[in-house]
């Protein structure tokens, strides 16, 4: 008599969203339904809120369009950019769940040397549940790693390590470069795949690429704020780069991990250098101040929650950064608006009520 085959439960399948930010029909999707199906999707949809984006059968998925965020955040709405991936942090605020992965619709399933597909949530499942190590470097990289550990002269105290808020994963085919790189290099491919996941250190920033990015929502959900992108903005493509900076300066203060490495996505499109040189140019330059900027960033003790950080940030950005540009001013306005929403729709008080959120489609 045959045995029943167990049945295997992915994990955190009830507790973590997918968030994916579009402008056209998710077919890239049937390449992850192996991975994806068993949880829940959020698509953010940019551009003309009248079209209709297919989704493929047998997902479980809310659609929000332009007209729902204007419906659900009201005046608040203004700090969602439009004509922008950045577009995808509605997501991260209307979302439930304790963990948030967010992919593009350009990118597709990957594989490592030996040809086997790569499960990309699965690895940032991995890295989230698993404790980084940014007070102290480990040699062997991820020392939770099977068939790794901390070397010698490691410090047995700081050998618990730290919750991980963020998992950062790369690309494989298309490099995440930016416009005059892509110019200089436009036929260069990214074939390196580097078997390895490392905590960033404190005190040190890196260039987050929210295409292949997980993180944990009740820790750093409300630093996850991808900014003042897009239409009607004098940048773009920064979305990204701006939360990731934010978000590094708050892990650090609040004594929280980041890692980066695997998993890598197939990257399938570069985008087109002189349209991401017109969307970049002022963010090229502005950089060189707002790198600075966050190294010498530093938030009270009393700032102990990430929306006390946030608000906090936001002050240091209109005061620090104003004077650039009055974009600066605009954006650290924004911020505030950001944390408003989240709170509005996150109450965290005991007994308070929550806005309700409807998506105009659902399934």
């Amino acid at each position: 008599m045959s045995i029943p085959a167990t049945v295997v439960t992915p994990p955190l399948v009830n507790e973590l969203d997918i968030v994916i930010p579009t402008i056209r029909n998710l077919d890239f999707l049937e390449q992850w339904r192996p991975f994806f199906q068993p949880y829940h999707l959020i698509i953010v949809q940019d551009g003309d809120p009248t079209k209709t984006i297919r989704v493929p059968d047998g997902f479980d998925y809310e659609l929000y369009n332009r007209n729902d965020i204007n419906r659900i955040l009201g005046p608040k709405s203004s700090c969602i950019s439009f004509k922008d991936s950045a577009c995808r942090c509605f997501g991260f605020l209307v979302s439930k769940k304790k963990y948030i992965f967010t992919i593009d619709d350009d990118c597709f399933v990957a594989k490592d040397p030996s040809g086997q597909e790569i499960n990309a949530l699965a690895q940032h499942i991995h890295n989230l549940l698993t404790p980084a190590t940014p007070f102290f470097f480990n040699t062997l990289y991820d020392p939770y790693r099977e068939g790794a550990d901390f070397v010698r002269g490691y410090p047995f105290s700081l050998r618990e390590g730290v919750t991980t808020a963020i998992s950062h994963g790369l690309w494989l085919n298309i490099p995440d470069y930016d416009a005059p790189t892509q110019l200089v290099k436009p036929r260069e491919r990214n074939t390196r795949y580097v078997d390895a996941v490392l905590t960033i250190p404190k005190e040190t920033l890196f260039p987050m690429c929210g295409m292949n990015l997980g993180f944990h929502r009740e820790l750093i959900g409300p630093a996850m704020y991808f900014g003042l992108m897009g239409d009607g903005q004098p940048i773009g493509r920064y979305d990204d780069m701006w939360a990731g900076w934010c978000a590094k300066v708050i892990c650090d203060h609040l004594g929280l991990g980041v890692k980066t490495g695997l998993p890598y996505i197939w990257h399938s499109k570069a985008s087109n250098p002189f349209v991401n040189l017109k969307k970049e140019y002022k963010g090229i330059y502005w950089q060189e101040d707002i790198i600075p900027f966050f190294q010498n960033v530093t938030l009270p003790k009393e700032c102990t929650t990430p929306q006390q950080c946030y608000i906090e940030l936001s002050k240091l950005v209109k005061d620090k950064l104003g004077p650039i540009d009055p974009y600066f001013e605009k954006l650290g306005d924004a911020m505030v608006t950001w944390i408003d929403a989240w709170d509005e729709l996150n109450p965290s008080t005991d007994g308070a009520t929550t806005a309700k959120v409807e998506p105009s489609k659902s399934k």
